[in-house]
């Protein structure tokens, strides 16, 4: 890993309205790390990964990507929204794969791949058709390049909403609640591609509440509890000796 972070947040704030979602927060995520987020509904974790790509803006704090101020920038003493065009580059350096596939009904799991590619990076086709389908093949999707979402499950439809976000070539992967939409048997596939990403070495922020997936797969895990970082350990301490007694409530109630 290196010495400085791939993301950085400091102090984060985030409300709305006048409840605060995200309270003072601050959080390294170095490349090459996974990083499992967990903790009770209403915490803030989905908020906080929202808010890292900018689909929610904050109301305090920086967020730094590779150094660089995330849907902001510092001008003549003070921050300045940035613009469409820098937030969107950003967003395609930060994939995001959320619990509901969000996938276009009316194109074929191969099209929805590779619509990204042509529309935002401007890929030729015929480039765009062969990484779609080597990403399909990756994600255990090969024979279904010409099926609509319709016709897949769940959990296959997710594996498509991951190659989505890999067809972009993301420097982090961020992953909220990937397998909570799913049927319990389907849940392991998802999971498994997600396992696979981590072997080679994707950097990975996940949102999860599969315990015995975040104690396999992450290098430290983080519990949030009303918008704030409570505990933060590598996963043999958080699951086998918490330090905090919020954690070891949260996790008794769970395991």
């Amino acid at each position: 890993m290196s010495d400085m972070p791939l993301l950085k947040l400091e102090n984060i704030t985030k409300k709305f309205g006048d409840l605060v979602v995200l309270d003072n927060l601050s959080l390294e995520v170095h490349s090459g790390e996974v990083l499992v987020i967990i903790g009770p509904s209403g915490s803030g974790k989905s908020t906080l990964l929202r808010c890292i790509n900018y689909l929610e803006p904050i109301d305090e704090g920086v967020i730094y990507f590779n150094g660089h101020s995330v849907g902001k920038r510092y001008v003549n003493g003070r921050w300045i929204k940035d613009s469409e065009k820098n937030i969107n580059k950003l967003r395609t350096k930060i994939g995001m794969v959320f619990q509901n596939f969000n996938l276009f009904p009316h194109m074929t799991a191969l099209e929805n791949v590779i619509e990204g590619l042509i529309t935002v990076k401007k890929v030729p086709r015929q480039q765009a058709l062969q990484k779609g389908l080597a990403l399909l093949k990756k994600v255990g999707l090969a024979d279904k390049t010409d099926s609509y979402p319709s016709q897949l499950s769940g959990g296959q439809q997710q594996r498509v909403a991951i190659a989505r976000a890999l067809a972009m070539e993301p420097e982090v992967m961020m992953f909220d609640e990937a397998t909570s939409a799913l049927d319990p048997e389907l849940v392991g596939e998802v999971l498994g591609v997600i396992k696979n990403l981590a072997k080679e070495g994707m950097t990975m922020i996940i949102v999860t509440h599969e315990m015995g997936f975040a104690r396999e797969v992450a290098d430290r895990v983080i519990f949030m509890d009303k918008g704030k970082i409570v505990e933060e350990n590598p996963p043999q301490v958080i699951f086998n000796n918490p330090q905090n007694l919020r954690t070891k409530s949260f996790l008794s109630s769970i395991l």
